[in-house]
């Protein structure tokens, strides 16, 4: 006995108005009635449902028929369920969800079923991944496992829409589109799932095969994409994995420039235009800063592993840029093939890929190379951030150039060279931080203050070493260059260490907030030792430097005498501080002697 017409139109009719309920309707609720629409959808489920039953009994287990009911049945509870989890019912949720697990688990590979299961799976992991992680990735496991079993049939999927419908005639194309849809939240929520559960690498892995379902299904919101491939990419290159990194970035470069020649052959203006042209200026420049942090941190791993292996470094450096070489625990939830996939199929972005190395720097001029792309790449991102309206995000571009220079002068072994990319560092983060507020950009200011402390400090020890390797005797301009750098150094480190200070008292506080305790101390250790650096014949003047020399070496040991753990913080420094206030007294007294005080 077949399912009656009469009976079909009826659950048809009401499926449709539960689905306009909960898709359109819903947006539109008062504030102070959030669920309305979802509540009188759940009441028209309810009525659903008691129908579905009676009219299952009629049929015996097996049949297409008990087959097409047990589904239609699941369906209803599933969206039972997810009204549930919508208004905050979380056991009553859960209950549905399991009566539909119950329904249809024998029928998990039939085609009017696999669509209904796969939602159910998804369901149950958005529900247990933040109490019971687990058990929501086991869910989503089951479901990422029904997809690939069923594909294996060759037989199409019938839409749960469909099995409502009044009129016998599938929609096949559908039905085939919206199970790719459902697979690949399965994979969306498997990512977010081994991020939860501190599996980063197995969380980016589902990540990069979301991005190529959606490039598959050729479903997806360009500039979302692209954002998403450039964040993956951050996460890839700090791990090493400069060649998946370089090739993310290169296809979110990719699609974007495709998203904007769609933008440009619009030649209507609109606001709706107008916006998305902006949205896409915004974005381009997010991913022009992505690439320039690429080229940043790989100039800085390339220094790192330069400085790690002095000898045959090619020979005993096992270190690379290919992830896919990287070395799995036995544990590992990735494999060597996860690892080798992470290479989008359907993008043709060699192009982009080509315009900068993923190989570790060894020289110059590969340095270079990567340095003129990292200023392209600011260069783009400050026509979009400025500091009169986007100021945070306009500092920051400011301090990765810094960066840049810094990267850059490591590889160059002229001083001289070296010297003006310190002057290039100081002149921008001097005109940066003389254009911001210190009551709104406070943390940016101290960063930048102690940066310049560092810069001129460095800048003097290129300037000293010139004066002591010089056989002449040294010009009295190049002493007095070295003196200002001193100070300059120690006015930037004392501005820094000012801004901790109570604002109504003037005093900073015995103990230090514990994110700047570091810093501070090593300011004071800086301006302690630059005291000793000044260059000067005059015994009162070397006098007073070396009695403020001692006075900064003091704040820090007496810190530490009341601060102990803080000595793990600067071991280093605090041992020559020990040293220094035992010797400096003397050296005191000798001066003192000399001067006839």
């Amino acid at each position: 006995m077949t399912i009656s017409k009469e009976a079909f139109v009826d659950l048809d009719e009401k499926y449709t108005k539960v689905m306009k309920l909960i898709e359109e309707d819903s947006k539109l609720d008062p504030i102070n009635e959030p669920y309305l629409s979802k509540y009188a959808a759940r009441e028209i489920l309810v009525g659903m449902k008691a129908n579905i039953e009676n009219l299952l009994r009629n049929y015996g287990a097996g049949s297409n028929e008990h087959v097409k009911l047990s589904a239609m049945l699941g369906a209803t509870y599933l969206y039972l369920g997810m009204i549930a989890l919508d208004t905050d019912e979380l056991s009553a949720g859960e209950k549905h969800l399991k009566k539909c697990n119950t329904i249809i688990e024998k029928y998990y590979l039939k085609p009017e079923v696999v669509l209904v299961a796969i939602s159910m799976f998804n369901q149950f992991g958005i529900m247990w991944s933040l109490r019971k992680p687990e058990e929501g990735k086991m869910y989503l496991e089951k479901g990422e496992q029904l997809y690939l079993d069923y594909k294996k049939e060759s037989k199409d999927p019938v839409d749960i829409s469909d099995l409502f419908a009044s009129d016998l005639e599938y929609n096949s194309e559908m039905a085939r589109r919206n199970m790719e849809k459902s697979y690949t939240l399965t994979l969306y929520y498997l990512a977010q799932i081994f991020g939860v559960l501190k599996d980063a690498l197995k969380s980016s892995v589902y990540c990069h095969v979301t991005l190529q379902k959606q490039i598959d299904m050729d479903d997806y919101d360009p500039i979302d994409w692209a954002l998403n491939a450039a964040t993956l990419s951050q996460f890839f290159m700090e791990k090493n994995g400069f060649k998946q990194a370089r090739h993310h970035l290169a296809c979110s470069s990719y699609v974007l420039s495709k998203y904007e020649d769609q933008l440009r052959a619009v030649n209507e203006e609109s606001e709706a235009h107008d916006a998305a042209l902006e949205v896409f200026k915004h974005r381009s420049a997010d991913v022009a800063r992505c690439w320039a942090k690429y080229g940043s941190l790989l100039l800085s791993k390339s220094k790192e592993r330069l400085l790690s292996h002095t000898d045959d470094i090619d020979v005993n450096c096992s270190l690379s840029t290919d992830l896919s070489k990287l070395s799995l625990t036995s544990d590992s939830t990735v494999s060597v093939e996860d690892l080798q996939n992470l290479v989008f199929t359907g993008i043709e972005a060699s192009a982009y890929e080509l315009q900068v190395t993923d190989q570790f720097v060894l020289c110059l001029d590969d340095a270079r190379r990567v340095f003129y792309n990292i200023q392209d790449w600011l260069a783009k991102a400050e026509e979009y951030y400025n500091i009169d309206t986007l100021a945070s995000d306009y500092i920051e571009i400011a301090l990765d150039r810094s960066q840049m220079y810094l990267n850059l002068l490591f590889f160059d072994e002229n001083q001289d060279n070296q010297a003006k990319l310190h002057k290039r560092r100081i002149d921008l983060l001097e005109e940066v931080v003389g254009k911001i507020n210190p009551q709104y950009y406070l943390q940016y200011c101290r960063q930048i203050w102690f940066e310049l402390g560092n810069t001129y400090s460095d800048v003097l020890d290129i300037k000293s070493e010139k004066i002591r390797d010089s056989k002449a005797r040294p010009k009295p301009q190049a002493l007095t260059k070295a003196n200002i750098l001193a100070e300059k150094s120690i006015q930037c480190y004392t501005t820094f260490v000012d801004s901790y200070k109570d604002a109504s008292t003037g005093v900073l506080p015995k103990k230090f907030p514990e994110e700047a305790e570091n810093p501070l101390l090593r300011a004071y250790f800086h301006i302690a030792a630059l005291h000793n650096r000044y260059i000067t014949l005059d015994k009162q003047t070397q006098l007073s430097n070396v009695e403020k020399s001692l006075e900064f070496y003091k704040k820090i040991f007496d810190y530490v005498e009341e601060n102990k753990k803080a000595e793990e913080l600067i071991k280093a420094e605090y041992s020559i501080c020990k040293e220094m206030v035992t010797l400096l007294p003397v050296k005191i007294m000798k001066l003192k002697r000399e001067v006839g005080v």
